[in-house]
C-alpha cells in the first residue's frame, strides 16, 4: 500500500498505458499495479517505468486475468477491501465492436467484463473507471445474426438478445454482488471533442460508491452544428476550439527511417491513385470493382477502403492493422501507412515513449490504447469526485443518484463534412465549398 498522499489506482488490461498515462499526467494519482497479459505490452510498461517516462513505480504483473485472482493481487500489494481509491480498466472490446463479428459474451473476451466485475467486488474501490467501444452500449448477451432476426422472418428476440442487455446485466450483477454499493454513469464521448487529433468514439463508465451522479465535461472542441453542412474550418459561434488535425499531430515529425508495417506493392498501386482525403470512391468505377472484388457490392461500412488521410481533419480511429485494404490509414502525401511514431503521436503519447515488441505488436498496442487525452479528462473528473467525498462536500456539487445506471450521450458521433462526392474530394477550401454547394 502506498504511503504517498496521492490517490491510489490499480490498472487492469493496462496495455501501452494510454489511460494510465492520462491519470499520471493529471497529477493526483499513483498507479500501484498494472495487470496485463500480453508480453510485449508488459515489456512496454516496464521499459517506460525503468526509463522514467512513467514516474510512478507500479508493480507489473504479466498475467492472464483469469488466472490471477483479485485476492492474490491484494496480498501482493498490501491492499484490503475498501482501501483502494480507484480501479481502472478497459476489457478487450472486439466482442462488442460493431465493426467486427460481434460475438458478445459468446466470445471469451466478452466475459472479461465479468472478470473486471470480480475485481470490483473483491477490492471494493471508492470508484472505478471502465472504458470500452460505444458498441458495448447496444450489445446483446446473445447476438443473433441479422438474417435470423424478426424483421427477416425469425422468431421474436429473447430478453438476452435485446440490444443493451450486456450492460444491463453487468449493472444488475454488480448491484446484486455489492448490495447496491455502486452507481454507474456511462458517458458516450469522442476524443476529438476534447482536443485529441483523432475521431474515436468511446464509452467511459464511472462507478462510484458515494451514491451520486457524476458529470463528464462538455466538449471543448468542434463546431456548434454537426451535420452534412457543418464547416470544419469556420469559427465556432460559441466557445468551442477547432478540432485538432492530423497536421497538428504529425506535421512537424521527421523520421529518417520510419518503422512501418507497410502496404503491399499491389495496394500501393491503387492507393497511389487516391488523392488526399479520398478513398475508394475517388477511383474510376472499373478500378473500384477490380480492387475491391465482392466488397464493392456491399452496402455501408466501406469508408476505410483505399483511404488516404487528410492533413486538415482529425485522423480517423486508429486500427491495429493499418495496412489492410479495407482499413487503410495511408499518409496524406506519401504512399505508405502511418508509421509507429506517427501512430503514437495521434494517440498523444510523448515522443520519448518506448514501445517494445515486433512492429505488428507495436501497432496493436497503440491502436488498442485509450487516447491519452481521454485518460487525462477522465482523471480530472474522478479526482474532483474523490476530493469532494473526502472533504464532505458532495452535497452541494453532486446530485443524488436515483438508480444504479445512467447513460449520457455527449456528441460522440462526430462528422466534419463529406470528404468526397461523385468521385471528387472536398477538403474545406473556399473553392471546394462553392463546388460542393453547387452539386
Amino acid at each position: 500500500m502506498s504511503e504517498s498522499s496521492k490517490k491510489t489506482v490499480v490498472s487492469l488490461f493496462s496495455g501501452a498505458l494510454g489511460m494510465d498515462l492520462g491519470f499520471e499526467l493529471q497529477g493526483d494519482f499513483e498507479i500501484l499495479a498494472c495487470v496485463e497479459r500480453e508480453q510485449a505490452a508488459c515489456a512496454t510498461i516496464q521499459a517506460n517505468v525503468d526509463s522514467g517516462n512513467f514516474t510512478g513505480k507500479p508493480k507489473v504483473y504479466c498475467r492472464d486475468i483469469f488466472e490471477f485472482s483479485p485476492e492474490e493481487l491484494m496480498a501482493e500489494i498490501g491492499l484490503k477491501p475498501g482501501q483502494l481509491d480507484l480501479l481502472v480498466g478497459g476489457p478487450p472490446c472486439q466482442s462488442f465492436s460493431t465493426a467486427g463479428r460481434r460475438q458478445s459474451v459468446q466470445d471469451r473476451r466478452g466475459t472479461l467484463l465479468w472478470r473486471y466485475l470480480e475485481f470490483v467486488v473483491a477490492l471494493r474501490p471508492k470508484a472505478f473507471v471502465m472504458e470500452n467501444v460505444r458498441g458495448l452500449m447496444s450489445a446483446a448477451l446473445f447476438h443473433r445474426q441479422i438474417a435470423d432476426r424478426p424483421e427477416k422472418g425469425g422468431t421474436e428476440l429473447s430478453d438476452d438478445e435485446q440490444p443493451g442487455s450486456v450492460i444491463a446485466k453487468f449493472a444488475a450483477d454488480l448491484s446484486e454482488r455489492t448490495c447496491g454499493q455502486y452507481h454507474i454513469d456511462a458517458f458516450e464521448v469522442n476524443s476529438a471533442n476534447y482536443g485529441a487529433p483523432q475521431i474515436r468514439e468511446r464509452v467511459v463508465f464511472i462507478g462510484n460508491s458515494f451514491g451520486v451522479e457524476v458529470e463528464f465535461p462538455k466538449p471543448t472542441h468542434g463546431v456548434e452544428a454537426i451535420d452534412d453542412q457543418a464547416d470544419f474550418f469556420s469559427p465556432s459561434t460559441g466557445n468551442l476550439k477547432p478540432w485538432a488535425t492530423l497536421r497538428d499531430a504529425i506535421g512537424d515529425l521527421r523520421e529518417e527511417k520510419p518503422e512501418l508495417m507497410d502496404f503491399s506493392p499491389r495496394k500501393k498501386g491503387f492507393l497511389s491513385l487516391v488523392p488526399e482525403g479520398g478513398n475508394w470512391r475517388s477511383l474510376p468505377v472499373e478500378i473500384q470493382q477490380e480492387s475491391m472484388g465482392r466488397a464493392w457490392h456491399a452496402k455501408g461500412g466501406r469508408s476505410g477502403w483505399w483511404r488516404r488521410l487528410s492533413w486538415d481533419f482529425p485522423c480517423p480511429t486508429l486500427v491495429t492493422m493499418p495496412n489492410h485494404a479495407s482499413t487503410s490509414l495511408c499518409h496524406p502525401n506519401e504512399v505508405r501507412v502511418l508509421s509507429v511514431r506517427e501512430y503514437a503521436r495521434v494517440q498523444e503519447f510523448p515522443d520519448s515513449w518506448i514501445f517494445v515488441g515486433k512492429t505488428a505488436e507495436k501497432y496493436l498496442q497503440i491502436g488498442n490504447a485509450v487516447p491519452v487525452r481521454l485518460g487525462l479528462v477522465t482523471a480530472s473528473v474522478v479526482s474532483r469526485l474523490l476530493d469532494a467525498a473526502a472533504n464532505g462536500s458532495l452535497g452541494p456539487s453532486y446530485r443524488l443518484a436515483t438508480d444504479e445506471f445512467r447513460r449520457v450521450y455527449i456528441k460522440s458521433h462526430v462528422r466534419t463534412r463529406r470528404w468526397f462526392k461523385a468521385g471528387e474530394v472536398f477538403a474545406g477550401t473556399e473553392a471546394d465549398d462553392l463546388a460542393y454547394a453547387a452539386q
